[in-house]
């Protein structure tokens, strides 16, 4: 490690540590509680739980073996194994190992990249619906908030988002998309690559790629170009729970955004993503399990007229009719528990897709919430907290009581 810092890069380090810790790291666990305390104080015994984007299959029996045997050195950092990971995952993606940083999960380098590259003159612009996470760190640092609207097949609009603002920092692309699960093309990508400001970086979030049949973009990191592509255990590999995941990117980007923030890894989380990599059958057996679910789910949704997205991953959209929040609470009612509203399509709800038994009691209680009257579905709201018992202590680190509630 370099020590030779000048009183300049000490107080600019120091800056940039304030600024991380002023900003929430909010994550799709955060945000999927503050929509379920809305309305129920926890999951009840048997609750069907496909609101958070979580793989029910959790992390495979490896993973779960490595784990077991290393609980005994749980008291030690063992920065080695960390590094073997780092390794292995380079060597996989032919990569040097300097162009891969690892986090507890890939929110953390999302909340760094927008802070390093957004600020009061350097806008952060973002598909809409698209994932919230990014522009919680866009307010820290100052930035305006582009939303554009998702292309009519529902992919990013990146001709648009490059034109939103020419002074724009960064440019995030989920891929493929969270809430909508659809895939922005790799041709797509090289344009907006092509044609972003100076001094930009797409952000390339691929936290669900290994569901769908999506180019990924880490071969334009190899390539230099300027791009963050950040990547997840939590998803496929069914590590949620456990936090790790990567920044991937050329390492003068990196060290822009390592500034606001290192710790040391989770060694049962390293360890668990490590014996993960090493099982290639994995992700395709993983894939195959998840997409005949979803398309099942799809072929029951067409044959009783319901309106949803097709999607590619383990989350979809479906358009209720309706007020979407009040059908989530009709649905929890039922102890089933979906995804959030985003505030541009008020009348759509995302499902997380679960085991084929959740999907299947998911069927039963859609159907029966989506037969009643409209009406009926609002004063389920009554079993939640009321409005004025909301304090601090009910909402995700963070999150303001207006942002709880809207």
């Amino acid at each position: 490690m370099n020590t030779n810092l000048s009183r300049r890069t000490f107080f600019g380090l120091a800056a940039a540590a304030t600024a991380a810790a002023a900003v929430p790291i909010l994550t799709e666990p955060q945000l999927a509680l503050a929509q379920r305390r809305r309305i129920a104080r926890d999951y009840a015994p048997g609750a069907v739980r496909i609101d958070a984007n979580e793989n029910p299959l959790g992390p495979c029996s490896g993973a779960c073996a490595v784990m077991s045997s290393l609980l005994p050195e749980g008291g030690r950092y063992d920065f080695e194994l960390t590094q073997k990971l780092v390794d292995a995952f380079a060597g996989i993606e032919g990569l040097k190992s300097e162009y891969v940083l690892p986090y507890a999960g890939s929110s953390e380098p999302l909340h760094y990249s927008v802070l390093a590259f957004t600020s009061k003159d350097r806008s952060y612009v973002t598909a809409d619906p698209g994932y919230e996470a990014g522009m919680y760190a866009a307010k820290v640092s100052g930035a305006n908030i582009v939303k554009v609207p998702l292309a009519k097949d529902y992919s990013h609009d990146v001709k648009a988002m490059i034109a939103a603002d020419p002074n724009a920092g960064v440019f995030y692309i989920c891929n493929p998309n969270n809430p909508t699960g659809t895939i922005t093309s790799r041709t797509d990508i090289e344009w907006a690559l092509a044609n972003k400001p100076k001094g930009s970086i797409l952000l390339v979030d691929e936290a669900y790629i290994h569901f769908s049949d999506a180019t990924p973009s880490i071969d334009l990191v190899k390539a230099d170009k300027d791009l963050i592509v950040l990547r997840t255990f939590s998803k496929i590999y069914g590590m949620a729970g456990l936090r790790c995941g990567f920044a991937i990117g050329r390492p003068d980007l990196l060290a822009k955004i390592q500034t606001y923030g290192m710790n040391s890894m989770p060694i049962l989380a390293v360890a668990a993503a490590t014996s993960s990599l090493q099982v290639p059958e994995l992700v395709p057996e993983r894939r195959k399990i998840n997409t005949d679910i979803r398309n099942d789910t799809f072929s029951w949704l067409t044959a009783n007229n319901y309106k949803f997205i097709p999607s590619q991953t383990n989350c979809f959209m479906v358009d209720t009719g309706r007020p979407g929040k009040d059908v989530i609470a009709a649905m929890a009612a039922k102890n089933v528990f979906i995804g959030r509203v985003w505030p541009v399509w008020p009348t759509y709800v995302r499902i997380t897709v679960g085991t084929r038994s959740e999907m299947e009691k998911f069927q039963q209680a859609w159907k029966e919430v989506m037969s009643a009257p409209a009406s009926a579905s609002e004063p389920t709201r009554r079993a939640s907290p009321t409005l004025a018992r909301l304090g601090a202590r009910d909402l995700p680190p963070g999150m303001q009581r207006e942002e709880f509630l809207s």
